[in-house]
């Protein structure tokens, strides 16, 4: 088979940037939510002048967003299973399911787990329950420094977070542990992410470095990824995206731990790349301001997102497939902090968009990226191509 191989594909998810509350949402706590809205309200309108002339403000009423005159194809997406976390919105955008919700600890985890912290680690433990990523660090460090257990801690999502400082345990050997424990964490207690969290500074200054590392579940099923893969198609990931996938049928993972790297590189591959996908998360709108309620912080992470995607869109040609989305929400009006479970926003612009809308499975965005590289569907995974 004769592939198009001057073809490009680039997804960039825009983390928790949902866009309505699920059908299902009041069985998560967050019946109501709608993230991009509630945002745009609270902060007196949203300015987003490129992702606006492409459509955002067409699929729903977002405040500063006029509908566009010529959008390009828009919608929103649903889940296509359980969770609402950043594992399960990647894996859903690549057509995997998880089978059954993933594993989480309102109390904190049992025994088993911190027995087997303690055994790979030679190191007692502090926390163990859900906690705030930047609160935990504020109350545990004094202790963690004074006596060198590690800062264990969850959230609502399917997470195994462990915090140290760099001058305690150095971020290769945090990155081991995280590792061990990955490995050996038994099938019922199989978290979607173990997340290392070095910190760095002092009193009044402790800070997480950008040293985070992900390592995720392997996804329970064949993916978009894998089928681009096996047809030899060249797959690069930015951010966090290619941990969320265990790295599996990526040909390269570059580094994005903020926007600001990964906005970077992108363009770089934009630039740069002769054929290929491309698939970015941009992680500020969810670490940095959607769990902290942050609505300024989160209005001007979308500002500085939006222009850069304005300087983009000169460089893409008829050959190649932008499509803006999410994974999940992160309502700053929820009575918590962890993420929304919402419908996720689709802009997608291609030759030949005719500005329909469409609203689907998440899925719909890999099966999308396969026929517009491959020409080539894949039966056997959820998703329908949209072009």
């Amino acid at each position: 088979m004769r592939l198009p191989t001057d073809r490009r594909a680039f997804v960039v998810v825009l983390d928790a940037c949902g866009v309505g509350a699920l059908p299902d949402a009041g069985d998560y706590g967050d019946a109501g939510t709608d993230t991009l809205a509630h945002l745009a309200d609270a902060v007196g309108g949203l300015e987003l002048p490129t992702m606006a002339a492409l459509g955002l403000g067409c699929i729903e009423p977002i405040a500063g967003l006029p509908p566009a005159a010529k959008p390009v194809l828009h919608g929103r997406l649903a889940a296509i299973g359980p969770g609402k976390d950043s594992t399960v919105g990647h894996w859903g955008l690549m057509g995997v399911s998880a089978q059954a919700p993933l594993p989480t600890y309102e109390n904190g985890f049992p025994p088993e787990i911190t027995e087997l912290i303690t055994e790979i680690s030679g190191r007692g433990w502090l926390c163990n329950r859900p906690y705030n990523g930047i609160d935990v660090i504020t109350d545990f460090a004094d202790e963690h420094l004074r006596t060198g257990s590690l800062i264990v801690y969850t959230s609502q999502d399917s997470v195994l977070q462990i915090a140290a400082h760099i001058d305690v345990v150095d971020e290769q050997s945090l990155y081991a542990i995280c590792g061990a424990v990955r490995t050996r964490l038994p099938a019922e207690h199989a978290v979607g992410r173990v997340i290392a969290r070095p910190f760095a500074g002092g009193p009044g200054t402790f800070a997480r470095t950008d040293g985070r590392k992900d390592l995720t579940l392997e996804p329970p099923g064949r993916s978009y990824i894998d089928a681009l893969h096996d047809l030899g198609v060249p797959v690069h990931t930015v951010g966090k995206a290619g941990a969320l996938m265990a790295g599996r049928g990526i040909d390269a993972q570059h580094s994005g731990p903020t926007n600001a790297p990964a906005l970077t590189k992108t363009a770089e591959l934009i630039d740069t790349l002769e054929s290929g996908f491309v698939f970015t998360n941009l992680v500020d709108t969810d670490q940095l301001y959607g769990h902290r309620h942050d609505v300024d912080g989160f209005a001007a992470a979308l500002s500085e997102i939006d222009a850069r995607v304005g300087d983009w869109l000169p460089q893409l040609t008829d050959q190649d497939l932008l499509i803006l989305t999410a994974d999940h929400g992160c309502d700053p009006f929820a009575p918590h902090t962890d993420h929304t479970r919402e419908y996720v926003p689709l802009l997608a612009r291609f030759k030949g968009h005719g500005s329909r809308r469409h609203d689907g499975p998440i899925a719909d965005v890999g099966a999308s990226v396969l026929k517009w590289l491959t020409a080539t569907d894949e039966p056997s995974l959820s998703g329908t191509p949209f072009l």
